[in-house]
This record gives structure tokens, C-alpha cells and sequence, in this order.
């Protein structure tokens, strides 16, 4: 088990936060924002072939000494699901729907002016050029500063890249990468190892929130579009969780420990089931749709449950009788294990033609990450997993909470 959990309820959460006193500006409040899921479909890609493909650039981001080598192979179009919201840009403010990215920490917009390139009149250009390659795509922008706006914070001196080039954001303006901020060193050009304050950074560091952290609320849905999430800077919605939020400390394996990592292990049917993944290092990402598990994990996995991998989909896929039988999976955390209960691993029925399948069948939300375990990113918990459970990334402290909420047991799939 991991050393440092801490169990914090719902009710005693204030009191908590005040024993990292020098991390806490009483004269601040938490800031929360909406931000709405949308499924994309501007290409023929697969979820699957779109979420390995940011699995592989994950990996290689990691292992480059500059973040923007990364590899850049998979077909040019937006993550099939994502969740977006609005940020405003100057003085009076410009706005921008952009994606939430916990896997990146850049943030940047103006992927639809291309043929009218940003050049906001209140912005300063620092004169450096700024790249990052993403799964899905990648841009490259002008760096300038100026304030952001998220909700009703507004954060002075951020900065931002304004695209001149991108591919694969058809239906967004950019991204608003909240991950850590070492993932921005070396993006700038030309090549150094300079790195950039996240908004989460200047905000905090500016006094606009009392703690640097950022909480975000998911919820399962089975619409097209729908606003069912929200960002919290600088602390926690205690309306959005019902049992304990419960800490690990970021994952000390590497690359996993370059994103918000965590360690875990998972287990079918029952807290001492069979194994389908052992105790192993991976990330949690607002940026991968999937649960994405190392080959031999999936494997074990698809045997466990019956299933067939569907050709059309890319999904593993059971019929309804066989759906009936489906199990938990349960997730070791810490001293913490989370349920995945069986409707959580469904792709949501209503939706099913939406990627491609058909009502005869059940699809699953749990993948092939694309590589065997043992490489120090075994597992993406990404949007499908977090849907379930509150998240918490506690910059200040180096860790991640999970608490569970209304939706962990919902039969909304």
C-alpha cells in the first residue's frame, strides 16, 4: 500500500486544508466553471485508434528531452469525446470553447482562425514560437501573454500560444492544459528547456484561489452534447462527492510520474479476485475517452468477461444475455478500492450508433493501451473512469484524491 493516504470526509474537508497553512490564501475562494461533454466524430478513426494513439505520444513526450518530438502518427482528427469550455482570452475578453487536458499543460487557442490568424490587439508577443503534438494532432503558435479568463477568475500575465498551424481540433479552438507544469519545458522556440506556469500556477500564485488545486466533477451521460462537469480551481466541490475523497501521492514510476500518475492494481468480481492488472504505475487523463489497460491486462480481461472484439468499433463487444453476467472491476488505490461496476464499463446503449454499432449488442469501455505491462505507463484511467468518480489534482501536494458521487453506481448506460 502506499504511505501518505489520507482520508479526508466531506464534512471535515475545511479543517483539512488548513494544516498546509502556507499553501492557503484565506482571501481567496475556489472558482468553479461548467464545462460540457460532446461527442466528435470529424474523422473515421475509432475511439480505440484514437486514444492509443495518445497513449503512444504520452509515452514518447516522456521519454524525449524536449515535450514537442513527440511522435505524431495517428489519423488528423478531435478525440471522439471530449469535454470543452469556454476561456476568455484579453481585455474585453475573446472567447474560446477549448478542450480540458490533464495529460498536457499548455494552453492555446485559435485552431478555427487559421486563415485569420490570432492577433488579439491587448496581447504582447514574446517573440518565441510554441509546439506541442498531441495524439489526436498538434499545433504551433506565436507565444503571447495576456489575461485569461476562467469564469470569474482572471489571471494576468498567462501565456498562451495563438495558433498559426494545427491539425486535428476541426470543432474546438485549442486547449486548456491543467496537467503539470513540466510537461510545458522545451515547448517553446527556438528549443530550450524553459517551461511555462499552468493557469492553475498564476493563479494561485497571483492570489485568485486559496489552494493549488484543481477538482473536477464528471457525470456519466448518454447525449451527444451535454454540460454535466465542472472545473473547480483552488479547491473542492463537497456537493459533488458522498463517501471520503481519499489521497494517493503521484506515482514515483517512470514516465507515469510525469503526468498525474497514480499506482494501482485491478481485480474482477470481488476485492480478492482474479487479477487482471498487478500493482503497476499508469496516469489518470481527462484527455483519453477509454480505460486503457497494458495487452496482457486486456487480455485477461476480454477472457474474464466473454468478450469478442468487435471489428467495426474497435470496442470489445457482449451480447445482452452475456452483458447480464458482467462484474465489477475493483481498483486498488492506496489503501482505497474504488467499484467500476458493471454498467460503468459499458459504452452507453443509447449511443451505440454513434460509433459505429448496433442495438444487438453491448459495447465496453475497457481497451488495449497497445503495449505490454512492465513499461512504467501500464494504465490510462481516462474520461469513461472518471465519469464515475470525483477527481482531484493536488498540485501543492504532489497527489490525487478520488472520492465516489451519485453517478459511481448509476445505471445511466
Amino acid at each position: 500500500m502506499l504511505a501518505g493516504l489520507r482520508l479526508i470526509s466531506a464534512a471535515l474537508l475545511p479543517l483539512a486544508l488548513t494544516v498546509d497553512a502556507g499553501l492557503i490564501r484565506r482571501d481567496a475562494v475556489p472558482v468553479t466553471i461548467p464545462f460540457a461533454r460532446r461527442l466528435n466524430f470529424t474523422g473515421t478513426a475509432k475511439l480505440i485508434e484514437l486514444d492509443q494513439a495518445r497513449a503512444k505520444t504520452l509515452k514518447a513526450r516522456a521519454n524525449s528531452g524536449f515535450k514537442q518530438t513527440a511522435v505524431f502518427d495517428a489519423p488528423a482528427t478531435n478525440q471522439a469525446v471530449d469535454y470543452t469550455t469556454t476561456v476568455g482570452v484579453g481585455n474585453p475578453p475573446q472567447n474560446f470553447t477549448l478542450l480540458i487536458d490533464t495529460g498536457s499543460s499548455n494552453t492555446w487557442v485559435g485552431a478555427q482562425l487559421l486563415t485569420n490568424p490570432f492577433l488579439p490587439n491587448t496581447s504582447g508577443f514574446t517573440g518565441n514560437l510554441v509546439s506541442v503534438t498531441y495524439g489526436s494532432g498538434f499545433f504551433i503558435g506565436q507565444e503571447f501573454t495576456d489575461t485569461v479568463h476562467l469564469g470569474g477568475l482572471a489571471i494576468e500575465n498567462q501565456s498562451f500560444g495563438g495558433a498559426l498551424v494545427s491539425e486535428g481540433f476541426d470543432d474546438v479552438d485549442g486547449i486548456i492544459g491543467i496537467g503539470p507544469a513540466d510537461l510545458t519545458c522545451g515547448t517553446l522556440i527556438p528549443a530550450v528547456n524553459d517551461c511555462i506556469p499552468t493557469v492553475t500556477d498564476n493563479a494561485f500564485s497571483q492570489g485568485l484561489i486559496p489552494a493549488h488545486e484543481i477538482g473536477i466533477s464528471f457525470e456519466p451521460t448518454s447525449s451527444l452534447d451535454n454540460t454535466n462537469g465542472e472545473l473547480t480551481f483552488g479547491g473542492v466541490d463537497t456537493s459533488k462527492f458522498t463517501g471520503p475523497l481519499n489521497f494517493v501521492p503521484i506515482t514515483s514510476t517512470s514516465p507515469a510520474n510525469e503526468f498525474v500518475g497514480i499506482d494501482q492494481s485491478i481485480t474482477f468480481g470481488s476485492t480478492d479476485g482474479p487479477t487482471v492488472l498487478a500493482s503497476t504505475a499508469g496516469v489518470t487523463d481527462t484527455g483519453t475517452t477509454l480505460l486503457l489497460l497494458a495487452t496482457d491486462a486486456f487480455d485477461t480481461y476480454q477472457n474474464l468477461t466473454g468478450s469478442t472484439l468487435d471489428a467495426t468499433t474497435g470496442l470489445l463487444r457482449l451480447t445482452p444475455d452475456q452483458a447480464s453476467n458482467l462484474q465489477s472491476l475493483f481498483f486498488h488505490i492506496g489503501d482505497t478500492t474504488l467499484e467500476f461496476t458493471p454498467n460503468a464499463q459499458i459504452w452507453p446503449r443509447a449511443l451505440n450508433s454513434a460509433i459505429g454499432g448496433t442495438s444487438d449488442f453491448v459495447y465496453l469501455v475497457v481497451n488495449d493501451l497497445g503495449t505490454l505491462s512492465g513499461e512504467g505507463l501500464d494504465f490510462i484511467d481516462g474520461m469513461t473512469f472518471l465519469e464515475r468518480f470525483y477527481y482531484v489534482f493536488d498540485i501543492a501536494n504532489s497527489r490525487v484524491g478520488f472520492a465516489t458521487t451519485p453517478f459511481t453506481d448509476a445505471t445511466t448506460n
